[in-house]
């Protein structure tokens, strides 16, 4: 088991690799040429610009029982589908009981923005202390569950 974390403005980085280095986990950063990365726990690599170019090399080094760290509901139903475990930032899990709902809303949304025209959004609020510890608890619960389960969990 690895953790890949799609870093390019990732919060939870330092949450991720503590809590991975805490469990002996490897850790991956994939960021592109605008976000170059240094860390002293995890391997950084850097992928070419352009606009899927991580999240189409996340998916492509993502393996079987990995955790991915994403916001990106596309990238989280690619890595579903390879049997790995996806979080969001927000600590909720990606599962094959929510995804398909997640991108039909994703879906919508959009489809709403367009038909009034309005293409930009007012951004998430600002990261408080609580939506750290909330992503470092569902961090440690899914690796815990995956540990316990040997790999065969259905979230």
């Amino acid at each position: 088991m690895k953790i890949l974390i799609d870093a390019d403005a990732c919060p939870v980085v330092h949450i991720a690799e503590t809590i991975a280095k805490k469990h002996g986990i490897e850790v991956v950063l994939l960021c592109d040429t605008n976000h170059v990365l240094h860390s002293d726990y995890s391997e950084v690599k850097v992928i070419g610009a352009g606009s899927d170019a991580v999240d189409f090399a996340l998916v492509s080094i993502c393996q079987k029982g990995d955790i991915v760290i994403t916001q990106d509901y596309g990238v989280a139903a690619m890595i579903l589908g390879k049997g790995a475990f996806g979080i969001h930032q927000s600590g909720k899990w990606y599962t094959d009981g929510n995804i398909d709902q997640m991108l039909m809303e994703r879906h919508l949304a959009k489809k709403a923005r367009r038909a009034k025209k309005k293409n930009h959004l007012k951004g998430p609020s600002k990261r408080s202390e609580e939506d750290d510890i909330h992503f470092a608890n569902a961090l440690e619960q899914l690796i815990d569950r995956i540990s316990d389960s040997e790999g065969e969990l259905y979230l």
